[in-house]
């Protein structure tokens, strides 16, 4: 600003300075030169009334330090000239003074050097006798006079110089101290120059208007915050040289990012090559994914470019857990192979008994042995498809109807269902604790504790015992079923709830155990919202233990 000032204050400066010598310069010399003409003019009149009087002799006497006089005759020749020799000069006839003063008795001219330094004027009369009389004065022209003005010229052109820096530094001061001291924050609040108001109404709805953008900018960004930081998906977004923008957490827990993360380039953190083929893939189709292991879990990525006008602006990552899918997948492969196989032993057996049977290779005496198995592996059969059932409807986490369940009292029906098996492994069933009362559907319920006990009394000692018991806690329900049975190495004890495992197949066999008792345990508790836990030593016994939560079951 100062300069500007400094510029134009100087500027203004010499133009007038300018304009002021020439228009002075100008006038002046106008004055005094046509002050000079007519004394020139004057000296003539009086040298010619005494030249015609007195001819050569008064012009011989006369002191020429200022003027130059030349007679001349009606030829145009030079009869006396002041300065010069009459025989050298030439004939004068052409000069523009002599040709109008022997036409109108009166002439005058001026003509400049060849520097165009100095000028000479020139007056002219016709005297009564017909010859002419003329007198001339030489001077310097404005030229010459600005050019001998150069050096004062000069020092005044500095001394403005001098002054413009002086001023301008004090009018920019003066200026900009009062435009440093606005309230840029509260515009309309300042007390300055009237010329400036409308700018600082202007930035006062200019910064409304910022403040409002700012604030729903803010609005949206905290939305966005709140929805990714929320999401069970990993989302990425990085810019068009791969440096990140903004992660969730989902992405931080993915990638193991801890602390800032911002212009970071994601290649830094993640130098799989999957990620970068996929990264390069999108950059040139737009789309592109691949399935990945990562930290334990199945992950999918699924990467989409973001464009605009001006290019590619970067690309959104999005990572999804597959895991429970793909698990989902392996173990409905797996129930349908297993399904299959189980289904097809008992049913190799009843087929194969009944055509010998129906061949009549079977003795008299072994019939009944045949008919025996046959009706051992139908009622086999028919508890598999039941567990199946039962287990498809868990899996499907169908809304099921609620009531009010005593498990002791259910433990109790269990126990009279259950007292024939039990006595011939000759096994004792005991239940004590509290009533157990909980909101549940009955019939998981039911599948939950019948499955724990009739488990316990295909796997029991001889001379064994099976005790259940029901205990409250606050708002915590504990069922516990417990026996002195063979036990399970710790190796088994999550696997035993996959379907149709088990830990020792002969004995399963022998029982006539399907393989999914446990499995449907488990998932009538998940059903629940509760958890199962075991405790076990081979040939110490086995205490399953599900806690669930009385109020808010379900």
């Amino acid at each position: 600003m100062t300069r500007k000032i400094f510029k134009s204050t100087l500027g203004i400066a010499i133009i007038t300075l300018i304009f002021s010598i020439s228009i002075i310069t100008g006038v002046l010399y106008k004055y005094f030169d046509n002050t000079q003409q007519s004394q020139l003019r004057s000296e003539l009149y009086l040298a010619a009334r005494a030249t015609e009087k007195l001819g050569e002799e008064y012009l011989k006497e006369l002191n020429y330090h200022r003027f130059r006089i030349t007679w001349i005759d009606k030829d145009g020749d030079v009869i006396y000239d002041s300065h010069v020799g009459t025989q050298s000069m030439q004939n004068h006839s052409d000069r523009k003074e002599i040709r109008d003063a022997f036409a109108q008795g009166e002439g005058s001219s001026t003509r400049y050097s060849d520097t165009l330094t100095e000028e000479t004027i020139y007056e002219a009369i016709r005297l009564e006798d017909g010859t002419v009389l003329r007198i001339s004065i030489s001077s310097a022209t404005v030229l010459a006079l600005i050019l001998r003005m150069a050096q004062p010229i000069s020092a005044l052109l500095l001394l403005v110089i001098i002054l413009s820096v002086c001023l301008t530094h004090y009018m920019a001061k003066k200026i900009v101290e009062p435009l440093n001291k606005l309230n840029l924050e509260n515009p309309m609040e300042n007390d300055t120059y009237e010329e400036i108001a409308p700018l600082l109404h202007r930035i006062h709805s200019q910064q409304f208007e910022i403040k409002c953008q700012m604030s729903l900018l803010e609005h949206q960004q905290e939305e966005f915050k709140q929805i990714t930081e929320n999401m069970k998906e990993a989302l990425v977004l990085l810019d068009s040289k791969d440096k990140i923008i903004s992660l969730n957490s989902a992405a931080k827990e993915l990638f193991y990012i801890n602390g800032e993360y911002e212009e970071e380039n994601l290649f830094a953190i993640d130098r799989k090559q999957e990620m970068r083929i996929a990264i390069e893939e999108v950059k040139k189709n737009g789309k592109s994914s691949f399935i990945e292991k990562r930290n334990g879990k199945d992950y999918h990525f699924q990467l989409s470019r973001i464009d605009s006008e001006e290019g590619i602006q970067g690309v959104v990552i999005l990572a999804f857990d597959i895991s429970d899918k793909l698990n989902a997948e392996r173990n409905r492969r797996e129930f349908t192979a297993n399904v299959s196989h189980e289904l097809k032993t008992p049913l190799q057996s009843i087929i194969g008994s009944a055509e010998l049977l129906e061949n009549g290779i079977v003795k008299e005496e072994d019939i009944p042995r045949f008919i025996n198995n046959i009706r051992k592996e139908a009622s086999r059969l028919v508890s598999l498809i039941n567990d199946i059932i039962h287990l498809s409807r868990v899996d499907e986490k169908a809304e099921m109807p609620r009531e009010e369940v005593s498990l002791y009292a259910m433990a109790e029906e269990i126990k009279e269902v259950l007292l024939e098996s039990a006595y011939k492994k000759n096994v004792t069933i005991e239940v004590s604790g509290n009533s157990g009362n909980v909101k549940g559907v009955r019939s998981l319920m039911y599948e939950m504790i019948y499955n724990l006990c009739d488990n316990a009394i295909k796997y029991s000692k001889d001379a064994g015992y099976i005790k259940i018991a029901i205990e409250e806690k606050g708002d915590e329900l504990l069922l516990s079923v417990k026996d002195n049975g063979i036990g399970i190495l710790k190796e088994h004890h999550e696997k035993i709830f996959e379907r149709f495992y088990r830990v020792d197949k002969s004995h399963s066999k022998q029982s006539g155990g399907t393989g999914l008792g446990l499995s449907i345990v488990k998932h009538a508790v998940q059903y629940h919202n509760g958890k199962i836990m075991i405790e076990s030593e081979p040939g110490e016994g086995t205490t399953f233990l599900i806690i669930l939560n009385k109020s808010l079951n379900g």
